[in-house]
């Protein structure tokens, strides 16, 4: 074969390669108009039957030189682009992707900006246990200048036996009290029944990890106009927790605020295990704001101020983290809460670092 005869077989290859470009490229044209359609109909992106008929077809029409083995090899990556483009295609269509909306959402509680840039702060007790320990913590929270306090009256608890909040009357007290140093509530609502008597008493709803993927709660509290804290599942992926807040969004309410709590791995030196990573991920995937809880990510009230550190320097919107004015005695939760003390050690030290990073910034 002379060198002639080489490079016009070489310059056959390349329009071939060329034919098979543009093919792959028509055929996922015509994936993605099948997405849509799927998409539309609620079925499943993934057809094993439809599959197998597709390789099934090829291997009747195989009269090689290539073996079967290779053909279903090739033609199963095709296959798999064809569904990341359909998951790509499905993320890009999320009402809280960046890809929608390019601009951050702000949302305003009690004069608060969160998500403007500055970080935010909630803080406040595990569970209301009386009018005066939660007046307590509010005193201590609007004396810093602070105007959102969290604090639980309905407690979705691991064991039946543990303390499960004091419902509707705790939410009271913390109301009472937060309207006395001129607070936003934050509180968790565990069922769509306790949404209409809970809401006067309110200003952010929490949905807590154990909820994340309660999905009647998440439409039920995607039509009401109060801005929602959605916290992600101890097991969940950031996937699938994107799509929690797309059940919120997708119901009318656009007022989310994500936040991470740490994920269970097989790690037992923190109660959970702190997925920091987890925050430039979701400020890039989506619009909304993010805070981290660095108290139920520790479970420590040692790795309190390291923790709330990395998340401010990481990027995230805001912290929350727990105070109760004895936590020896508290109901709930009381290795990881802070006193007082803690609480002004903490919070001035906190400050002093936002100082330093800015500078540095």
């Amino acid at each position: 074969m002379s060198q002639l005869d080489l490079e016009q077989l070489r310059e056959k290859v390349d329009a071939v390669n060329l034919q098979i470009l543009s093919l792959i490229n028509e055929r996922a044209t015509v994936i993605q108009e099948i997405g849509k359609i799927k998409e539309k109909q609620g079925v499943n992106r993934y057809d094993p039957l439809r599959e197998r008929h597709m390789l099934n077809l090829l291997k009747d029409h195989n009269n090689g030189p290539l073996d079967q083995k290779t053909v279903d090899h090739i033609f199963k990556e095709i296959f798999k682009s064809a569904l990341d483009l359909q998951e790509e295609d499905q993320r890009k269509a999320l009402l809280v992707s960046r890809k929608k909306k390019s601009e951050d959402t702000v949302i305003t509680v009690n004069g608060e900006r969160i998500g403007e840039g500055t970080p935010s702060f909630i803080f406040g007790p595990c569970a209301v246990e009386s009018q005066e320990q939660v007046s307590k913590v509010a005193e201590a929270i609007g004396g810093k200048g602070l105007r959102l306090i969290r604090g639980g009256a309905y407690k979705p608890r691991t064991s039946p036996y543990d303390f499960q909040g004091l419902g509707l009357e705790g939410l009271k007290m913390l109301k009472a009290a937060a309207e006395q140093y001129n607070l936003a509530v934050v509180t968790e609502i565990v069922t769509p029944s306790h949404l209409e008597d809970a809401l006067p008493y309110l200003d952010v709803v929490q949905v807590g990890a154990r909820n994340m993927q309660n999905f009647e709660l998440l439409k039920a509290v995607g039509q009401i106009n109060k801005p929602v804290l959605l916290k992600r599942g101890m097991a969940a992926t950031i996937d699938e927790f994107i799509n929690a807040a797309e059940y919120i969004i997708a119901s009318g309410n656009d007022q989310i605020i994500l936040c991470e709590r740490g994920i269970r791995t097989y790690e037992k030196a923190t109660r959970n295990t702190l997925d920091i990573s987890a925050v430039p991920i979701l400020k890039q995937e989506t619009h909304l704001p993010v805070f981290v809880d660095v108290t139920h990510s520790t479970g420590r009230r040692d790795l309190l101020l390291p923790a709330a550190k990395a998340a401010i320097a990481i990027g995230a919107d805001g912290v929350m983290a727990e105070v109760h004015p004895d936590p020896a005695v508290a109901l709930s939760d009381a290795a990881q809460q802070m006193n007082l003390q803690q609480f002004d050690e903490y919070y001035d030290s906190l400050m002093k670092f936002m100082k330093q990073y800015e500078l540095k910034m």
